[in-house]
This record gives C-alpha cells, sequence and structure tokens, in this order.
C-alpha cells in the first residue's frame, strides 16, 4: 500500500536561487527581473528594440559579448570580449546607460572603469558565470590564511583571470596582484614571478596550467590545486611549499566540457581539419590541439586562414556560428558533437533587451550593476596593474 504523505518543507536560501527568486548581493547566481516582458514570440519585438533605441539615442550605448545570441549582437554598438568592451565603455563618456549583454562579473568590470554619472545595465540579473561563482571572497580569503599558516603566502601573487568577480579583483589588488585575460596570461606570469616566488592563480585552473606549462615551461608538477570545499585546500603544507602554481579549482562549464576523445574523432571525420581551441579548455585538449588562443585570437585567425581549409573551434558554439555564417569558403564545425551554448550568456535574450530599453526609455532605471566603493577602489588597482603590464 502507497501512502502519500505532505512535508513542510521550506525552500532553502540555495534553491529560491537556482530558481530565479531572492538575490544574494555576493553571489553571480540569478535574481528576480522586476517587471513584465515581452512575448518571445513577440513578430514586433525586433521594431520594439529599434524604436526603444532610437527614442533613448546617444543616452545608450549597448555592448554585446562575442557569445551572445545573433538577435543580441544585431543591436549591439560593439562587440568583443568583456574587458574589451569594459574599455569601450568608459571611452563613451557621453553614453549616460551602458547596456551589457553579457554576464554580471563583466556588468561588474564596465561599473568599476566607467565613470560615476554613468549607468551599468545587465538586460537579465539570472546571467551569471558558473567560473566566477567558483571562487567566492570569503572562500578565497580562506585560501590566503591557508598560505599564510604555510608560511608562504608572502612569497604569493595573485593572478586573477577577468572571468571573476568584483570581490575577488579587490582581493587581487589588496594583496598586490594583477588581473590578466586569455591574452596577456602569459605577462601576468611573468610579471607575477619577477615579483614572487609563487602564484595563486584564480579562478580557472585550466588557463593558468596551460599558461604555465605551455608558456612558461613549468612541468605539471609544479601546479597544485586547491580545492576550497576541503581544509586546506586538499593540500598539505609540503605541497603548496613546493608549488610554484597555486590553482583554484574553477573551470568553464563551456570549454571544460571539450575532451581529447573530441579532438581524435573530429580528425578522423575530417582529414587535415584545424583544431584550433580556447586556453580554458583542458590541458590534454590544448596539447592535442593544432592551435591555442582567446576568442580574439580565435576570430582573427579564422579571417587569415586560406579558403578551402576546415576548422575545428573548441569554443562557445554561438560564436562558432556566426564565424561560420561570416566564413562560408571555409570548413568551421563545432569541436563536440554534442552542442552547447553558454547557457547564463544566452539568458540574455531580444525579450529582456527591449523590456531593458523601453523601460530606460520610460524614465525607469531598471536592473543597475554597481560596485560599492571600497570594492570599486582595489579591484581598480588590480586593473590599472594589468594595463600596466609591459
Amino acid at each position: 500500500m502507497t501512502t502519500t504523505e505532505t512535508l513542510d518543507v521550506q525552500p532553502t536560501p540555495l534553491a529560491l536561487l537556482l530558481l530565479g527568486r531572492e538575490s544574494d548581493p555576493r553571489s553571480e547566481r540569478g535574481v528576480d527581473c522586476p517587471g513584465d516582458l515581452p512575448a518571445p514570440s513577440d513578430p514586433n519585438l525586433v521594431e520594439r528594440a529599434r524604436a526603444a533605441k532610437a527614442r533613448l539615442g546617444s543616452k545608450v550605448f549597448i555592448l554585446g559579448h562575442h557569445y551572445q545570441r545573433d538577435e543580441v549582437i544585431e543591436f549591439a554598438d560593439v562587440t568583443g570580449d568583456s574587458f574589451k568592451l569594459a574599455r569601450d565603455a568608459a571611452a563613451r563618456p557621453e553614453a549616460e546607460f551602458i547596456v551589457f549583454c553579457g554576464v554580471h562579473f563583466m556588468a561588474e568590470s564596465a561599473d568599476i572603469l566607467t565613470s560615476e554619472r554613468q549607468q551599468v545595465i545587465l538586460p537579465d540579473l539570472a546571467a551569471g558565470c558558473s567560473m566566477a561563482d567558483m571562487a567566492s571572497a570569503e572562500q578565497v580569503a580562506e585560501c590566503w590564511d591557508v598560505l599564510a599558516d604555510a608560511g608562504v603566502a608572502e612569497v604569493t601573487v595573485p593572478v586573477s583571470y577577468m572571468n571573476s568577480s568584483a570581490d575577488i579583483k579587490a582581493f587581487t589588488g589588496r594583496h598586490g596582484g594583477t588581473i590578466c585575460t586569455s591574452s596577456n596570461a602569459e605577462r601576468a606570469l611573468e610579471w607575477a614571478f619577477a615579483k614572487g616566488e609563487k602564484v595563486l592563480f584564480l579562478p580557472d585552473q585550466h588557463l593558468g596550467r596551460n599558461t604555465a606549462v605551455g608558456d612558461l615551461g613549468m612541468s605539471l608538477e609544479d601546479c597544485v590545486v586547491y580545492n576550497p570545499h576541503k581544509p586546506g585546500g586538499g593540500l598539505t603544507v609540503e605541497q603548496l611549499r613546493a608549488a610554484k602554481m597555486i590553482l583554484w579549482r574553477g573551470h568553464c562549464s563551456v570549454h571544460g566540457r571539450f575532451s581529447l576523445e573530441s579532438v581524435q574523432d573530429v580528425r578522423d571525420r575530417i582529414p587535415g581539419v584545424n583544431v584550433l581551441v580556447h586556453p580554458e579548455c583542458k590541458h590534454e585538449v590544448v596539447s592535442a590541439a593544432d592551435y591555442v588562443g582567446s576568442t580574439e585570437h580565435i576570430i582573427q585567425r579564422l579571417a587569415e586562414a586560406p579558403a578551402g581549409s576546415a576548422w575545428a573551434l573548441g569554443t562557445e558554439l554561438n560564436l562558432v556560428r556566426r564565424l561560420a555564417k561570416a566564413h562560408p569558403d571555409k570548413q568551421i564545425v563545432f569541436l563536440d558533437k554534442t552542442v552547447c551554448f553558454c547557457s547564463t550568456m544566452n539568458r540574455i535574450d531580444l525579450p529582456h533587451l527591449v523590456w531593458t530599453l523601453e523601460s530606460l526609455a520610460d524614465g525607469k532605471l531598471v536592473n543597475r550593476i554597481q560596485v560599492d566603493a571600497e570594492t570599486e577602489h582595489f579591484a581598480k588597482l588590480a586593473l590599472e596593474q594589468m594595463l600596466a603590464l609591459p
């Protein structure tokens, strides 16, 4: 006999966040999106977006990350990677509203770099970043205490990837470190090792490992992975003292899915294919690829590739599709057979963009991203150190 029992279960704060309800200002996870969005099936969405943008005129500047949907990129004033877009926004001081079609940490960086009179807007506050979520301020502070107890904090320089929260960038600035992008990670590590004996690399272990081993000639044994979910990071004092690279246990949910098997499979399917991957991929994937580079590098290499050449790209699917459409004279395929969008980036869709622009045009400020003054100060120190890299 089966009985049904009613349980008085209260939703936990984490469950509410995962459902897109409530908010946690220290997290990249989703929060409520106030107001009624237009229906995705509304055939007038494109016209509504154009009309609202026209009403705003020079007051609005729309940034579109490379991983965005085509329907959003159509309305972007500029496209690029996260740091380029933040700098583009800072270079447009006349724009009162910066609408960042990207994810949360990108909008934070734009707020840090833009003037006080500019207001950065994220069309959907639930557009976070799983990688940035993998390193909280509290976890990183605890890690630094572990390094101090091991007697290595004083000789360790933090280097944080641009794909991190403002809190982590501020931690980096407080401790004399620098931010890096996938384009300048090698220069950032060279600078850090000229300053200290070790690097704490946050939050993407793969970019840190690939740069240290592939570009600086270190060995895999020089790298250890700090797991914030284990006591002491899961490392012994001896391991911390022997390591050169202390890698945070974080990864990109898109680039981390590519495998050595996917590289081997595409080579079997497409003879003579060039495998080009992002350095956020796993080390074995990067080692098996023909070329490795940032998003901008991938775009540039495809533009310069000869007609008739074949390319398998290990990066986000929206970008791969856009590149294939832009270069019909080349065979361009996704590295993995299973399609994979950046799920949080894809939360920025045309209904959210229309709602944002129409709200701003009607005088209603929505979804503003604002970094507090102290965090902004120290995060900017780390960003400025990156700009000063040789």
